[in-house]
């Protein structure tokens, strides 16, 4: 009895340990890392972007799954910020926007909150970039919400249900809210820091991660434990509802191009991209050399690619 006893107290203080050092990492990201945009309050979420304002043509950017805004704000924003009004949003639950525990996280549910956000915004139809999962969600926002998405830019986005889940985010596979809950507060992040650099390796090859990521593209910000929780509850919402999208896409009649590197290892382009160009001919599909992470390591490849959706949009807006 009094081993037992001994055991369950050396538990309490692990676990207490890691409850602390998660805490303690967590106040120190947000130290190095506050906010850098607004607040918006949408049915009980509170939505962080950044939004440089005037009467611009407005450009609404969606990052991917464990992302946040600064995916977009490390080289692709200011390149677009003198022709453009650009948004920048943190989906809920990522970045600074937060997400009751009970909310859904499906591709519905979230398409409806920054549909919410744009016609709070007041932009009529404006051009919507989504990277990964923030593709899949743009879709959503354009069949469900049409008067929010007047084109579609989609850099190596989700676009097709997939049996498997990349190697990367395995670990990300929780299907009990209690248990992701639990291992967000205790493992998640000595883990992420332990594990962290070679995760991001797979996620950006074939190109080497940027020295700067974890700093200047909010990496960071997924070692707290809210990220983790909310990573692993969009993971395992995303195929709720994709199916249902993916047989509405052919009734997509706004201009839309597409940007995918062949050496995607999260995505791959012929099941992604390829597939979608079958369900819409008219999608713009360019291929390059180059993985997952194209915003931060090919900026220049997807400004081009938002600048041509956006004038074919005004194009036809002007016919």
């Amino acid at each position: 009895m009094t081993f037992l006893l001994g055991l369950i107290l050396l538990l309490a203080v692990i676990i207490a340990g890691l409850v602390w050092f998660t805490s303690n990492t967590a106040r120190r990201v947000e130290a190095l890392l506050p906010p850098r945009g607004q607040f918006m309050d949408i049915d009980g979420q509170r939505i962080h972007y950044t939004d440089t304002g005037g009467t611009k043509p407005a450009i609404v950017m969606i990052h991917g799954l464990g992302g946040n805004l600064l995916h977009f704000g490390y080289a692709m924003a200011d390149k677009l910020t003198n022709d453009y009004r650009v948004i920048l949003v943190d989906r809920p639950g990522a970045g600074y926007s937060t997400r009751p525990e009970d909310a859904p996280a499906t591709l519905t549910a979230q398409a409806k909150t920054i549909a919410t956000l744009i016609r709070r915004l007041d932009l009529k139809q404006p051009l919507v970039v989504g990277h990964s999962l923030g593709g899949a969600l743009s879709l959503a926002i354009a069949l469900d919400h049409p008067d929010c998405a007047g084109g579609l830019a989609l850099i190596a986005p989700l676009t097709h249900a997939r049996e498997d889940v990349p190697e990367a985010f395995q670990g990300l596979v929780i299907a009990s809210p209690l248990v992701r809950k639990a291992i967000a507060w205790t493992l998640a992040t000595p883990l992420g820091i332990r594990r962290g650099p070679k995760l991001l390796a797979e996620v950006f090859a074939p190109e080497a991660v940027p020295a700067d990521f974890p700093m200047r593209a909010g990496g960071l910000l997924g070692l707290r434990p809210s990220a983790f929780y909310n990573t692993s509850t969009d993971l395992m919402a995303a195929g709720e509802t994709l199916p249902g999208y993916m047989a509405r896409y052919k009734s997509l009649d706004i201009p839309m191009a597409m940007l995918f590197g062949r050496g995607d290892r999260i995505l791959d382009y012929r099941g992604q991209g390829e597939a979608m160009k079958i369900v819409c001919p008219a999608l713009d599909l360019e291929l390059m050399e180059g993985g997952h992470m194209l915003p931060m390591t090919a900026p220049d490849r997807c400004v081009a690619l938002v600048r041509r959706v956006a004038e074919r949009q005004q194009g036809m807006q002007a016919a």
